[in-house]
């Protein structure tokens, strides 16, 4: 965290000190100068050449918008006004990940829904959700070595200006165990398979642009985590977190464009692992935090493949990434059940989930249709041993304005 913390701390003012002028604009600024001199050179050879013939339509037009005490024709259009430079939002395409955030600082409302399949520690370092309630936690009471869960996201942001912005999120949970392998009711198998479903943990946060231009994004994003979600339940972790990170938009070329983030999640309060013994052996309590930093990172390039007047369709690879800083997760020690029988997880303790390493490889595309809306849908699928889920399906809908 200290590390993570000092690298955001560097970073961003150095992006910020070092922002440049938008180059397209810059072309544009070029252009435009270039085409003025170019007209009133051409204006002082028509009027040195046809001196002693009547002004045409146009010419009594460009006399009339150079000379300021000229009177104006009665049809003549007020001139529009452009407004400066730093109060307008660079066009730029919209991003194009399903599973990096998003860098890009616009008003937007997106609904996100996804199913995940085979999460064997959902407990780990509190991240999911809470302490199994058998070794004092707030969770729930039965240890779950396979879990499915599906999840429905409400997101809204708004931007007020180019550089700046707010979001929040509501997301609602569905968690179906698969495989209970213990409970701290001490029920023999076979042990129920309980579904729940709820509201889980809402967020907030902010977003700022160190730089905003038509080619990147360089933003610094906050999010807050608030324990909105049932513990017991499985629906969320029982306590505050704070995510901050660095976001990056890179328009590579007229259709590529790269995407990434780097951040941590880190927990406030958590669960106490106690009584909680962290190896056979070890038979005195132990008080240890059970919640834990985790550090994730993520890249995704993307290429629009196909493109009209109306929609574009642009392929994206993401893989992504999480290192468990700290923090606990319940483990299995097998033994002999309160009846004699035996079982592969009799005893249940808690191990350091530190050092654990989670990669994963997202496959999606997104389609875009009109100014506003676009699709998206992507397939995930593990690359490491230790997991979230092992698979993951996610359909999202943005509008954006």
């Amino acid at each position: 965290m200290k590390l993570v913390g000092l690298v955001l701390v560097i970073l961003f003012p150095i992006a910020l000190a070092a922002q440049e002028r938008d180059p397209s604009q810059m072309k544009n600024q070029s252009a435009t100068s270039a085409a003025a001199q170019a007209a009133a050179q051409a204006n002082v050879s028509t009027a040195g050449d046809e001196a002693d013939s009547a002004p045409t339509d146009w010419s009594a037009d460009l006399a009339s918008d150079t000379n300021t005490n000229a009177p104006q024709q009665a049809n003549a259009k007020p001139s529009q006004t452009t407004p400066p430079p730093g109060q307008t939002r660079p066009k730029i395409p919209g991003s194009m990940v399903g599973y990096i955030d998003n860098a890009i600082v616009a008003s937007q409302i997106r609904i996100r829904f996804e199913a995940a399949f085979h999460d064997n520690f959902p407990d780990r370092a509190e991240f999911f959700y809470s302490q199994y309630a058998g070794l004092s936690g707030p969770g729930p009471n039965s240890v779950v070595a396979d879990l499915n869960f599906l999840q429905l996201y409400l997101y809204g942001e708004y931007a007020p200006i180019k550089r700046f912005s707010f979001f929040t999120q509501v997301p609602v949970r569905w968690i179906q165990p698969q495989l209970t392998v213990a409970n701290e009711n001490q029920v023999y198998p076979p042990f129920p398979n309980v579904n729940e479903a709820g509201l889980s943990d809402v967020a907030a946060g902010f977003k700022l642009a160190a730089v905003a231009s038509s080619n990147q994004y360089l933003t610094f994003q906050f999010q807050a985590y608030f324990p909105s979600g049932s513990a017991s339940e499985g629906l969320g972790t029982n306590h505050y977190s704070v995510e901050p990170a660095l976001l990056y938009y890179r328009r590579l070329s007229d259709r590529a464009a790269l995407e990434a983030q780097v951040g941590d999640s880190h927990p406030i309060g958590g669960s106490t692992c106690l009584p909680c013994n962290t190896t056979p052996m070890e038979t005195l309590p132990k008080s240890e935090g059970f919640a834990g930093d985790i550090f994730f990172y993520g890249v995704g390039p993307s290429y629009v493949l196909y493109r009209d007047e109306n929609v574009w369709i642009a392929p994206v690879i993401e893989l992504v990434g999480w290192r468990v800083l700290g923090g606990l997760e319940t483990n299995c020690l097998s033994g002999l059940l309160p009846n004699g029988m035996p079982n592969s997880c009799a005893n249940q303790v808690g191990v350091p989930a530190s050092g654990t390493n989670i990669v994963n490889a997202k496959l999606g595309a997104r389609t875009a249709v009109g100014a506003h809306s676009s699709f998206y849908i992507g397939y995930g699928h593990q690359l490491t041993h230790a997991v979230w889920y092992k698979e993951i399906v996610r359909a999202e809908y943005r509008y954006s304005f």
